[in-house]
């Protein structure tokens, strides 16, 4: 069997993301339409930036697919970014004429520093444009490929939210996934997701975050299931 791999390219506020899918086997069924529900998924969960759930991003196929079907080869898809035009003399390709405005305040938490003294920028921009949330829209289109060649073995994958703080939902296993998405917190137990909710507002009140923990769970492949933990403001 061939392995799977994936290569991105583009900056957050450049004029578009790029990502190519190698690995794909011949015929496999594939349209924009499927892959667009993960996109829409992406931009879910309470406390999202606005950004965030403006975009309204689209994964353009240009490249592997015929007629709905993968050809086997590389597939290439293009993300275009709808504030391009907001950001084009920031973001040019081409020589800037005169001095840009540089980023040197370094935020903490982010790769700004350790992108700027790995590659001797003395402007962030050069870094945070490509270490950036928006990237990983490229890579939830992906993503979106490799759950579809999964479904071909009866093999689907769920997430849900443990915590949230000191929050902890209640739910056991045998989850009702159509209600999770419902969820603004992706949290399988109502009350519990209500009071998550209500600690997000007074953190984000208080200019503070919160961390939390998430559980995915892949049916179909035998007992599987993966915890992960993250901060969300």
């Amino acid at each position: 069997m061939t392995d799977l791999r994936f290569l991105t390219a583009g900056e957050s506020h450049g004029k578009a993301l790029v990502a190519v899918l190698e690995g794909v086997p011949s015929g496999l069924p594939l349209t924009e339409d499927y892959i667009a529900r993960d996109l829409r998924r992406r931009q879910g969960g309470y406390g999202r930036s606005k950004r965030q759930q403006l975009e309204q991003d689209h994964a353009e196929i240009v490249g592997g697919v015929r007629h709905g079907l993968a050809l086997g080869g590389p597939i290439a898809m293009l993300i275009q970014n709808r504030v391009w035009e907001d950001w084009q003399e920031v973001m040019q390709v081409g020589p800037y004429a005169g001095e840009p405005k540089k980023v040197t305040r370094l935020r903490p938490g982010h790769a700004d520093l350790a992108g700027s003294m790995k590659y001797g920028f003395d402007d962030a921009r050069n870094v945070l444009e490509r270490a950036s949330a928006r990237e990983t829209a490229a890579r939830v289109a992906v993503g979106a490929i490799c759950r579809r060649f999964l479904e071909e073995f009866g093999i689907e994958v769920h997430s849900h939210t443990v915590s949230i703080g000191d929050i902890r939902a209640q739910a056991d296993a045998g989850y009702d996934w159509m209600s999770v998405e419902e969820s603004p917190v992706r949290c399988a137990d109502p009350e519990a997701g209500e009071r998550m909710v209500r600690a997000i507002d007074a953190a984000r009140e208080a200019g503070d975050t919160l961390g939390g923990v998430f559980e995915m769970v892949a049916t179909g492949c035998g007992t599987a299931s993966w915890t992960g933990s993250w901060r969300r403001r």
